[in-house]
C-alpha cells in the first residue's frame, strides 16, 4: 500500500475567458484563488508576479491569437502552474522592443517573473505555462 504522504496533492481551477471578458476578469478570478492558498501574508510578491503574468498571457491570447483564453491554475504544493491556452498554433516569440514601443514586452516580463516558463503546441492551439514557487514558508499552504 502506498504511503499516504507520497501521494500527489494538488488543487486546480480553470476558466474560459472570451475576448470580450478582458484581462481584469482574469486577474480578479486568479486573485480569488490565490487568496484561498493563503499567500496574502506569506507570498505577496509571488501573488503580484502571478497576476502580472496572467495579464500578459491572457492579453497575448486575446490580441495576438485573437482567441478566447483558457486559464488554468494548478497548485501541486511545489509550483503554481499558470497555463493559458489559445486556439493559435503559432508559438509566441520574445522580442526586443524599441525603447519607444508601447508593446512587445510581455514575454520579457513573464521570463523575469516566473521561475520557469514554456510553450507547448496542442492539437487545437498552444499552451503557455509559467511556474511560480512561493517562498518556503508559503509552500505548505493548501
Amino acid at each position: 500500500m502506498a504511503d499516504r504522504d507520497s501521494s500527489v496533492r494538488a488543487v486546480g481551477w480553470a476558466r474560459s475567458l472570451p475576448v470580450s471578458s478582458g484581462v481584469k476578469t482574469a486577474r480578479d478570478w486568479t486573485r480569488g484563488h490565490l487568496e484561498s492558498l493563503g499567500w496574502q501574508r506569506t507570498a505577496p510578491d509571488t501573488i503580484d508576479s502571478v497576476l502580472l503574468t496572467v495579464s500578459e498571457l491572457v492579453t497575448n491570447a486575446h490580441v495576438h491569437a485573437q482567441s478566447a483564453a483558457q486559464l488554468i491554475l494548478a497548485w501541486d504544493r511545489e509550483c503554481l502552474h499558470v497555463t493559458v491556452h489559445d486556439s493559435s498554433g503559432r508559438l509566441p516569440e520574445q522580442r526586443r522592443p524599441d525603447g519607444g514601443a508601447l508593446g512587445g514586452r510581455g514575454l520579457l516580463l513573464v521570463d523575469a517573473l516566473a521561475d520557469e516558463w514554456e510553450t507547448h503546441r496542442c492539437p487545437n492551439g498552444k499552451d503557455v505555462v509559467a511556474c511560480f514557487r512561493p517562498p518556503a514558508e508559503a509552500s505548505g499552504q493548501e
